[in-house]
């Protein structure tokens, strides 16, 4: 069995991308907001809260696009012993000397290169390339046709937004927002949102 946790547009990407991947077992899908209790998602129905009494080594993947959210819930289920799984869609492309951690998602046409590494929960989005050598921390999420050039570093819990670019070498620091289509040519210091092209401070 695999909870599916989260019930919104990005939970059924995942639940897309699980099924494709020819995984056939049972899956439930969990979310907190009352009004969705016993609605359809697909071909299953969704029940609440969230996060459910889950001690013990169920199977997890939390599938809610906010950072603080995901990493929150990943927390209050890695602490109930749950085991966090990553999803790939079979249209990724993840160089096999690669690597990311547990509860990462990697969607259709993202491309995750030679000595990358992805931390905890990242999500790496639609066409969304991570180039060689770069390193990605816990539960950030690169956005649609957002680029890391090679050496990319990026702490943990940042957003960088669709289109975006990170000319190689550069170092995101943590809880950073990028704007869509910006050009990021200089380091940028933790907790700021930059954008433009190219990105500066907003």
């Amino acid at each position: 069995m695999l909870y599916l946790i989260g019930a919104g547009g990005h939970a059924r990407v995942v639940y897309d991308a699980y099924r494709r991947s020819g995984n056939a077992g049972l899956v439930e899908v969990r979310d907190d907001n009352s009004s969705l209790d016993q609605q359809a998602f697909d071909d299953l129905v969704i029940s609440i809260p969230a996060a459910p009494d889950l001690a013990g080594p169920h199977l997890v993947h939390v599938a809610i696009g906010s950072n603080a959210v995901r990493a929150n819930l990943s927390s209050q289920l890695l602490n109930a012993g749950a085991t966090m799984l990553s999803i790939i869609h079979p249209d990724a492309t993840v160089s096999p000397k690669a690597g990311y951690g547990a509860g990462c998602f990697l969607a259709a046409q993202s491309v995750l290169a030679p000595t990358a590494r992805l931390g905890m929960g990242c999500i790496i989005n639609h066409g969304a390339i991570v180039d060689h050598d770069c390193m990605v921390g816990d539960f950030t999420h690169i956005a649609p046709r957002a680029t890391l050039g090679g050496g990319v570093r990026i702490g943990n819990g940042c957003l960088i937004g669709s289109g975006a670019v990170v000319l190689p070498g550069r170092t995101i620091g943590s809880n950073v927002v990028i704007g869509a289509g910006a050009v990021v040519t200089k380091d940028v210091p933790d907790g700021v949102t930059w954008s433009g092209v190219p990105a500066s401070p907003m």
